[in-house]
């Protein structure tokens, strides 16, 4: 699964760097007023409006892809509802994201922008949101996906029948399609109308779309999936991660290409390919390696655990027996009675530094004495292969396609349930009032 972006944090990222004339799009002093009741909380005019601005910035040089302010504000207030009703639900679990854990993500979001964190505060403010709002923003969005592994692990197994099944029948399909999606809802049990009245609004789409209007502005406006506002950018999938209508679809496309709509079993869908890739033999660098580790501890300090190895290498370098020295010296005890042998491992299997080390080696070469968090190190390098794992990787990939599908699955079902045991009261001008459960 793709789950790596955090959509609503994005949003504002996108203030942080559009013109500054955009600051003039947020009041500085919003009239506040409750525009939402769920269960015990609430969602105030000022959130809404902070999150509104957000995007209207975003857009500030191209207006029109927007959809009228009511619509908008729609589409986010419902983003807002289910933020709001995950958090209430991970706050019930017992689910906990720590100051430190936050501080972690915003140092990640200042890296990706490249910026310190005391840049990226500076920007923040500057826009006109409070450092607290934003840090409250990535505590939040912390705790949804957090509820969304609780979730999806709880209710989500592959067998290896499942696995033998997917691949016997051809559906492991390697390779991935980078797709855009507009989906116009239907309802539960729609009238002969209903329909009528979305295939109508989806080839109106449809055809905008073919007079050059642009597919995420269309999405913007038109769309009733949860990342319309992300412009309908379902990012890269494997073919089996998606519904098989679609990546059929998208295998009669060329990049850049997008369908007619099709009916499904929730509304029309429309599809366009943005990109493809196919999927290479997996062919894998594996080293077979050796070390000796020293580690710092109460009575070894890490200086002298250096020292330590550092003298070890040059017995080594001297023509001492590399087995032995481990057997006597190494405090790696998976290791050391084998001589310090740790077997065929690929690049990344004992973290970034040995990776470095063993990839600027040649076979029998014996390395400079270093560091990881484990102690100190001195490793040689045995011999170098590279191996064909296709079929493992072939595996790997329909299991996670099996589990991504479930998960999709799974946690759209637990939203769906999560917001009909709410109450919900929606205050906006036009809304539909109360619904939910008051209990």
């Amino acid at each position: 699964m793709r789950m790596n972006k955090l959509p609503t944090l994005l949003i504002l990222l996108f203030v942080l760097f559009a013109p500054a004339a955009t600051a003039q799009l947020m009041p500085t002093e919003p009239l506040d007023s409750v525009v939402a009741v769920l269960d015990e909380d609430v969602i105030l005019r000022s959130e809404l409006d902070r999150q509104v601005n957000a995007i209207t910035a975003q857009y500030a040089n191209n207006p029109q892809q927007l959809p009228p302010r009511d619509e908008l504000e729609r589409q986010v207030l419902d983003r807002l509802i289910m933020t709001k009703l995950q958090v209430a639900r991970a706050d019930s679990t017992g689910i906990k994201i720590s100051d430190a854990e936050v501080d972690q993500t915003v140092a990640q979001i200042a890296q990706q922008n490249r910026l310190d964190v005391g840049q990226l505060r500076q920007a923040i403010e500057r826009q006109g949101m409070t450092w607290d709002q934003f840090r409250t923003n990535v505590y939040e969005e912390s705790l949804v996906r957090q509820l969304r592994q609780r979730v999806i692990q709880s209710r989500v197994q592959v067998s290896d029948t499942e696995i033998e099944l997917l691949l016997k029948n051809g559906g492991a399909r390697r390779g991935e399609l980078h797709l855009g999606h507009i989906q116009i809802t239907l309802p539960d049990g729609a009238t002969p109308e209903q329909i009528a009245a979305a295939q109508a609004k989806a080839d109106d789409v449809s055809r905008q779309i073919r007079e050059g209007m642009d597919f995420s502005a269309a999405a913007i406006r038109y769309s009733d999936a949860q990342n319309a506002l992300d412009g309908g950018d379902l990012g890269w999938r494997g073919y089996d991660e998606l519904p098989t209508a679609f990546a059929e679809i998208a295998d009669r496309l060329q990049p850049g290409e997008t369908a007619a709509p099709v009916r499904g079993p929730n509304g029309f869908h429309i599809i366009k390919l943005i990109e493809k890739r196919e999927a290479s033999s997996e062919l894998v660098t594996e080293y077979h390696a050796r070390h000796i580790l020293i580690r710092s501890s109460e009575i070894v300090s890490p200086a002298q655990a250096e020292k330590t190895v550092r003298e070890l290498r040059e017995r080594l370098l001297a023509g001492e027996d590399f087995a032995k020295l481990a057997k006597e010296y190494s405090n790696d005890t998976n290791s050391a009675n084998l001589g310090g042998d740790l077997g065929w491992f690929p690049k990344a299997g004992y973290g970034t530094k040995v990776a470095e080390v063993v990839a600027s080696l040649k076979d029998g070469e014996i390395s400079a004495p270093f560091q990881t968090d484990a102690g100190w190190h001195v490793m040689q390098l045995l011999e170098t292969r590279t191996e064909d794992k296709t079929a493992e990787a072939e595996r790997n990939k329909a299991r996670q396609t099996i589990g991504a599908r479930k998960a999709e699955e799974e946690y759209a079902s637990f939203l769906r349930q999560l917001r009909a045991e709410a109450y919900i009261e929606i205050r906006l001008p036009g809304a539909d009032g109360a619904s939910g459960n008051a209990g």
